[in-house]
């Protein structure tokens, strides 16, 4: 009789071997996470517990010195009446709504013009750019200079302009003032703008304008049925930090007006300033920058959607 042998069956531990801990997918994500974890750590101590201890002074009568006391929304509540606060609003909302489109409309004047092949065009982006390293204190310090009547050439312009006499003093007036600011911003900050919108429009396939001046579109109807479409993520870009940047305006009105003539030239941020560090009034200082924070990003957030949804065809 012969006996046949069957196979060994395999175990139930043979058919599961377990696992080790560290495979190599956890290797990679701890690894991830180690690279990431100062970056993390920095925005941590330096953003999320400010923006916390923030919002909780905000609910305090918080002095310099003493005992702070819960308010609850009283702070709020008081912005809301508060002629100050709600005039640094309205002029930080003209100010924007003025410079945004000049900033735009430079940047992408001078993005086109640059947009060129060859030694010269690199030139000049180099030029254009050269304003965007000077810092805002140091720009605004020499477009004070530039300003003083008497002394700066503004005034030389402003007699040729017919605008006044060399003795006309630009910061007397409240849109003169502005108007000082403005030029300042624009010569300080479309270098960035025309980058950006540089880098935008080098992102666009040459086959697709070619395709189209074949087609017969002349470089108008290419530019705005084709580029400004292409376009529009590096718009929104540009867009919200230009709103986000004029919202949040301070260095150049505290260094060239001062808030001055009359307090006209007051900005959200420099009435947040005045209220906490020269007032000390903490809790209604972070109230208010609770606000504009809010505000922020509402606005930001509408410029996007909008641009999303906007058809330049």
């Amino acid at each position: 009789m012969v006996t046949t042998l069957s196979p060994t069956p395999r175990t139930a531990t043979a058919r599961r071997r377990p696992t080790p801990w560290l495979t190599q997918r956890r290797r990679r994500q701890l690894a991830g996470l180690a690279l990431v974890s100062p970056a993390l750590l920095v925005v941590g101590i330096f953003f999320l517990i400010p923006l916390v201890m923030t919002f909780w002074m905000s609910l305090h009568d918080w002095p310099l010195l003493g005992e702070h006391r819960w308010v609850g929304l009283d702070n709020y509540t008081r912005a809301l009446h508060d002629r100050n606060w709600l005039d640094s609003v309205m002029f930080t909302l003209k100010y924007t709504v003025f410079i945004t489109p000049l900033l735009f409309v430079s940047g992408l004047a001078l993005a086109v013009l640059v947009n060129r092949p060859g030694r010269p065009a690199r030139v000049f982006q180099t030029v254009f750019f050269l304003p965007v390293v000077i810092g805002f204190a140091a720009a605004a310090y020499l477009w004070l200079y530039l300003a003083q009547p008497g002394i700066g050439p503004l005034s030389d312009l402003s007699v040729h302009a017919g605008l006044g006499t060399r003795e006309s003093n630009w910061f007397s007036t409240s849109a003169g003032a502005l108007v000082v600011v403005v030029l300042m911003v624009v010569w300080k900050v479309t270098g960035m703008q025309m980058i950006l919108l540089l880098s935008g429009l080098q992102a666009i396939p040459a086959e697709i304008t070619e395709a189209a001046r074949i087609d017969g579109a002349g470089p108008w109807k290419s530019f705005v049925h084709i580029v400004l479409p292409l376009l529009r993520p590096t718009l929104a870009l540009v867009l919200v930090f230009s709103v986000a940047g004029s919202l949040l305006a301070f260095d150049q009105f505290f260094i060239m007006t001062a808030g001055g003539p009359s307090n006209s030239t007051i900005t959200a941020v420099y009435q947040i300033y005045r209220t906490s560090f020269i007032n000390f009034d903490l809790g209604y200082g972070a109230a208010l920058s609770a606000q504009l924070m809010i505000v922020l990003g509402a606005v930001s957030a509408v410029q996007m959607l909008l641009l999303r949804k906007t058809d330049f065809s």
